[in-house]
């Protein structure tokens, strides 16, 4: 969401690239800014195309959870490939030159996309909660694209809403316009109570959110390593007490479930690759999820509880670390969901926190160029946002590799797991 307003200077000129005293930054400088906003588009279309492409190229990305990184890279990419490029004559000559229709259809068009990007990074972390804290179901679940196609029909919507009847129909609504011919910025612009409520909804509830999902990732991961040390604990004792009783006199039936991480499951989940939920008994029934070995062990007589069923894979042999290399792990873990949250944060609250101020005090509290530096802060997210979500997954950058050295592929499967 650009800056729809411009400062005048002394002279009555309309222009962005103004002193305090009204004269004109020079050539140079002008020259530097043009470079740099060039750069932001080329950076913002060339990562969302490519993480498109891979879609296009990879057919085994296509699931419920990649589809939201999609979701997510076609609005970040119409950010770069239209709103950008209509705004940069606007920012360096300081006049809307492109007729009030079109002015209305980049408004709406702006505010949908940075709003819809928004409403994409919490789905995405909602979808990275639901497959830690609900992992069986969300197994199950995970190649029904019509649901995924449904969310993300729900997210334009929502965006569209926020924002898209408010632009079209206030003029109407109020019965006159306070944009002027040279111009173009919302008509409620100055409006501070309608864009408050409406950035309740469009950063200050996401942005909860986020956090939210993102701390309880990481909390149910922290949970899941202490239960797995006490049952690896655990299950070297109960080792241990097997070997002084070599004489069998019974079979024991050991279920030990075995997982391949699947590129489709979210950057979250990746650092354990062993679940240690209780098998189910769908889970139990699909050769596919378990594998049945039986051992001939003595049952002690004295033992009143002895379990058919060994509840979970991660009292298995597998997967067995040091105290030290799991609190490692969770460090990694936490840094990268915070690296999520605040990147998200500080990209956003600059712009949200400056603009309601400026429409409560009427643009005259909060100097324009300010004001410019955030709303570009903002765009600059729809460029971090391919190397934070899925340039980070090992399936989407093997995809990128069949794309950009698709001579360099490699013939033999790799295990598919995700690296942050």
């Amino acid at each position: 969401m650009g800056a729809h307003v411009l400062e005048a200077n002394s002279s009555g000129n309309l222009t962005p690239a103004v002193h305090e005293a009204g004269t004109v930054l020079p050539g140079y400088l002008l020259v530097i800014l043009s470079v740099l906003m060039v750069t932001l588009v080329v950076v913002i279309v060339a990562g969302n195309a490519l993480v498109i492409m891979a879609f296009i190229v990879d057919k085994t990305l296509r699931n419920q959870s990649n589809y939201f990184f999609l979701n997510l890279a076609i609005s970040d990419f119409l950010v770069g490939a239209f709103c950008i490029p209509v705004y940069i004559p606007y920012n360096l000559t300081g006049r809307w030159m492109l007729g009030r229709g079109l002015c209305k259809v980049w408004l709406v068009m702006d505010y949908l996309l940075c709003s819809a990007s928004v409403f994409n990074i919490v789905l995405i972390s909602y979808d990275r909660f639901l497959s830690v804290t609900r992992a069986v179901k969300y197994r199950a679940q995970r190649n029904m694209t019509r649901r995924a196609v449904a969310k993300m029909v729900a997210v334009w919507v929502l965006a569209f809403l926020l924002y898209g009847p408010a632009i079209i129909f206030w003029e109407t609504i109020v019965g006159q316009s306070i944009v002027p011919a040279n111009e173009c910025f919302a008509e409620f612009y100055f409006t501070w109570y309608f864009l408050l409520s409406a950035s309740t909804f469009e950063f200050f509830s996401p942005f909860v959110s986020v956090a939210f999902f993102n701390l309880s990732i990481y909390l149910n991961i922290h949970r899941r390593n202490k239960n797995r040390a006490a049952c690896v604990e655990d299950d070297t004792k109960t080792q241990k007490h097997s070997k002084t009783h070599k004489d069998g006199g019974g079979w024991s039936v050991f279920f030990v479930k075995t997982r391949k991480v699947s590129s489709s499951e979210p950057t979250a989940i990746s650092a354990v690759i062993e679940d240690d939920e209780a098998l189910s008994p769908s889970s139990i029934e699909d050769p596919n999820n378990s594998q049945i070995f039986m051992q001939r062990k003595k049952l002690s007589p004295c033992r009143k509880d002895s379990r058919l069923f060994q509840p979970s894979a991660s009292c298995v042999a597998p997967g067995r670390r040091t105290q030290g290399s799991r609190l490692s792990r969770d460090k990694k873990i936490a840094k990268s969901l915070a690296i999520i949250v605040c990147i998200f944060g500080i990209c956003w609250a600059p712009y949200t926190l400056l603009m309601i101020i400026r429409a409560a005090c009427s643009g005259k509290c909060v100097e324009n160029y300010w004001y410019e530096m955030t709303f570009w802060l903002l765009w600059l997210n729809s460029a971090i946002n391919p190397f934070l979500y899925p340039l980070c997954h090992t399936s989407f950058r093997r995809a990128f590799s069949k794309i950009l050295c698709p001579k360099r592929q490699s013939v033999q499967p790799q295990i598919e797991t995700q690296s942050c």
